[in-house]
């Protein structure tokens, strides 16, 4: 097989979770332009919109299903949305994730509920619904969670998301636990932990603090547009085939300076 084999994945179907803007939308924009067909889910029908305009003027065929993954009850519509337009799901990426910043000595149980039921409760819960329905029975299939460099390390000063970092914890390990488990059924279980990247969930943050992480990142610089591109495919794709259990940290190398 050639390389160019390796990364094509013309006719698969990726499942993005949270992509409609930002990350989600940067890394549907990748794995349609490498071919695949693209389901999209997110909660706000606007939104969604204006993201299936965006890839359909790319040429990339795209589904979107309105949902909120922290309502666990809908998330066999959404797999039965995505199977019924296309099939099957190949690629699964948990991209869904929410944050909330307060100290833990006071961090409201409604604060820490949302953040672990969006960013690890449902994330489990569709994986285990992709998985059962679609890439068990086919002997195949690749899932790509994206969890963050705040799920390795502490926290910079004024940075009080203790939810959101145990949470991304959490997806590292489920990562790691998943693989080995659904390794017999030729799936391969990776994640990506994305640094300081500018989106709307980290924009009052970077405010205050951008100077700073720029200047404690060995490439000098936060991420961008096409930083998560590669990787997400390479992940979704034959090229990765004999790599499962890992995570990749996207950051401009901020999490071994």
């Amino acid at each position: 097989m050639s390389v160019k084999q390796l990364f094509d994945i013309s006719g698969k179907v990726a499942l993005i979770t949270g992509g409609s803007r930002g990350l989600g939308l940067q890394m549907a924009e990748a794995l349609g332009e490498m071919g695949a067909k693209v389901a999209l889910t997110a909660r706000k029908a606007n939104e969604l919109e204006e993201a299936e305009a965006h890839l359909k003027k790319m040429g990339i065929e795209v589904l979107t299903v309105v949902n909120d993954l922290s309502r666990f009850d809908q998330i066999p519509g959404l797999v039965d949305q995505a199977v019924g337009r296309f099939g099957t799901i190949d690629i699964l990426v948990n991209n869904a994730g929410a944050t909330w910043g307060a100290p833990a000595e006071d961090y409201p149980a409604e604060a820490w509920n949302k953040v672990m039921n969006l960013n690890i409760n449902g994330l489990f819960f569709l994986t285990q619904q992709v998985g059962k329905r679609c890439m068990i029975p086919r002997r195949s299939g690749k899932i790509v969670n994206i969890a963050s460099v705040a799920g390795l390390s502490g926290n910079p000063p004024d940075m009080t998301t203790i939810a959101y970092n145990t949470s991304k914890g959490a997806v590292v390990n489920f990562t790691r636990a998943l693989a080995s488990e659904w390794g017999k059924y030729n799936i391969n279980v990776n994640a990506i932990c994305p640094g300081f990247f500018p989106s709307k969930m980290s924009q009052g943050l970077l405010e205050k603090i951008e100077a700073a992480v720029i200047a404690s990142t060995p490439l000098q610089r936060l991420g961008g547009d096409e930083d998560l591109k590669g990787v997400v495919v390479f992940l979704a794709s034959e090229a990765s085939r004999h790599i499962t259990g890992q995570y990749i940290a996207v950051d401009g190398g901020a999490c071994i300076a």
